[in-house]
């Protein structure tokens, strides 16, 4: 079954990509963002920080839960820009998990060395190959030299639990200074070990983040959002937010919320050939892409 209501999933990662990210667990993709949504993103952000009694101008700033503060943050949750990354990893469950926007003034706060998500024990304890978090980062500000608060990752650490440096700011000497320029949009694997530069610049830091994982997961930044403004959101918003108010719908979600996608190759709402027409669709089984390329792989020439 298929109905023009429902789209078809956006475009994830090419093969070269998510090859990359599988093994160092980030990507970065220049010129991702047109100027003018640059400039939308940064209205509404200075929008949002005129309203606010805490922020003030000199010090580190930051907002969650930011696609209920504002229309330009909303359009975020499903945008064609990065959705279909995310939902190549998470299919018919994907969830936001975190949205933000951060502003780092000359000076201020900056992070250690940590992996994002739980730390008593981590994702990858459970998960040792595919995150449960995925970070979308949408870089609004020029970042051409280090020491202007930017991330500092370390490429392939996603598999590791333990690194001697958690906790500090030490330089690490396998480290890599994210130095990228406006409009840029990075995917981050969130175990992958990270900190924050301080900024030293004359350059006021501002960008935001999307975190997405499975539904089953809990939020990092609500419990629920409000109801009004559900409402106003579209098909797919809604179901991303995944603002559920019987708990057990975040590990089977109502029988509504499934196609949350059709499926880019064949247009339809399920895997053809693999369940008999009793079993209803949001019981079933959808691959997701990595699924289908090791099956394609497997299969005899």
């Amino acid at each position: 079954m298929t109905d023009a209501n429902y789209r078809i999933a956006p475009p994830g990662f090419t093969p070269q990509q998510r090859e990359q990210f599988d093994r160092e667990g980030y990507l970065v993709i220049k010129n991702a963002i047109a100027e003018d949504d640059i400039a939308r993103y940064l209205d509404a952000i200075d929008r949002c920080t005129a309203n606010d009694p805490k922020f003030k101008p000199d010090a580190f700033h930051a907002r969650e839960n930011i696609v209920e503060l504002d229309p330009v943050f909303t359009e975020l949750i499903d945008h064609a820009r990065h959705v279909g990354y995310v939902y190549d990893f998470y299919g018919e469950l994907l969830k936001m998990h975190l949205s933000q926007f951060f502003v780092r003034p000359p000076g201020g706060a900056h992070n250690l060395w940590h992996p994002d998500g739980a730390r008593a024990v981590p994702y990858s304890v459970f998960s040792p190959s595919l995150p449960m978090q995925i970070k979308v980062g949408l870089w609004l500000t020029d970042l051409p030299r280090a020491k202007m608060g930017n991330i500092v990752i370390r490429p392939g650490s996603q598999h590791e639990q333990y690194f001697e440096g958690y906790d500090t700011h030490d330089s690490a000497p396998d480290e890599l200074v994210l130095c990228v320029p406006r409009g840029t949009m990075t995917l981050l694997n969130c175990n992958v070990w990270h900190r924050v530069e301080p900024n030293e610049s004359d350059v006021v830091r501002k960008n935001i983040f999307l975190a997405y994982c499975p539904s089953w997961i809990v939020a990092a930044d609500r419990l629920q959002n409000d109801a009004e403004w559900l409402q106003t959101l579209n098909r797919e918003q809604r179901i991303i937010m995944r603002s559920y108010a019987y708990a057990y719908d975040h590990t089977k979600p109502p029988a509504s919320d499934f196609p949350l996608f059709l499926d880019r190759e064949t247009g339809l709402d399920h895997d053809a050939d693999l369940y008999h027409e009793r079993v209803a669709l949001h019981r079933r089984k959808r691959r997701l892409p990595h699924e289908k390329q090791q099956e394609r792989a497997a299969a005899p020439v």
